[in-house]
């Protein structure tokens, strides 16, 4: 077993306009805001809607992200939470029921892009932009689609987007991500900017509120024996818990004071 350093900062969430939200978590803050569009399913997943996530790292979060270094981490991020929340490319292990955005199979359904914004930076993005989607999915409506009987001329039924019913969207199954940043011989849990400059690798793990195993991601150069990995993996759920008691926590009381702001 390892030593693991825990001491997890306290962050704070709070809610925009409909399917935004922003979340304060030690010294990083992070936005994440979801669109909803009706498409078409995919070929090889008639019976599945599409999410897409793209991440921005702002220039004045921190200097790293200034041209290509911006870049580089936006690409790694979006991929990293596509990974996390939405399993393989067969959508085995999805955190996302991508089956409740269908409208009529194989010819119509919603199309979810989430967009993340880093505004500034102290470690621990990942987690951070895990718990902003989360929170701005439970903050997102998906409004209610009648279904025209028969279809047009070109085989796709007609719809009618309601500008007055929502349903609220199932968070139910979506997971928190709980990174584990290995500096020397310790394992650290919400880690800063600085610890993560030390850190010779991180193993990020991301958990549903039924303990399911959604997804892992590897980073660092250095490796890690198999046996180490579950124990990490069994620290992570562990952890998972907490956070995600935390992060309904703080998702009701930002809830509570929109509605009586």
């Amino acid at each position: 077993m390892f030593n693991l350093c825990y001491s997890m900062k306290n962050f704070i969430i709070s809610f925009h306009v409909n399917g935004s939200a922003r979340v304060r978590w030690g010294g990083t803050d992070v936005i994440a805001s979801v669109k909803a569009e009706l498409g078409k399913p995919s070929l090889s997943q008639p019976d599945k809607g599409k999410v897409n996530i793209y991440v921005d790292c702002s220039p004045t979060a921190a200097p790293m992200f200034e041209g290509r270094g911006g870049e580089e981490l936006s690409t790694e991020l979006s991929g990293a939470l596509q990974h996390c929340l939405l399993g393989g490319k067969s959508g085995a292990g999805a955190g996302i029921d991508l089956s409740s955005l269908v409208v009529v199979e194989g010819k119509v359904c919603w199309d979810l892009y989430i967009d993340g914004l880093v505004v500034s930076s102290d470690g621990n993005l990942l987690d951070a932009l895990g718990a902003a989607i989360k929170a701005a999915l439970t903050n997102t409506g998906i409004p209610k689609v009648e279904v025209a009987v028969g279809a047009s001329g070109d085989g796709l039924p007609e719809v009618d987007i309601s500008d007055d019913e929502y349903l609220q969207f199932d968070t139910s199954g979506v997971p928190v991500i709980v990174t584990l940043t290995k500096v020397g011989r310790h394992y650290i849990v919400d880690a800063t900017l600085e610890e993560e400059s030390q850190m010779s690798s991180a193993v990020s793990v991301s958990v549903s509120g039924q303990g399911r195993i959604c997804g892992l991601i590897k980073r660092g150069g250095a490796g890690l024996d198999p046996s180490v990995i579950l124990d990490m993996i069994s620290v992570a759920k562990h952890v998972s818990e907490q956070l995600m008691n935390k992060l309904d926590s703080e998702i009701s009381a930002a809830e509570a004071f929109e509605e009586e702001s």
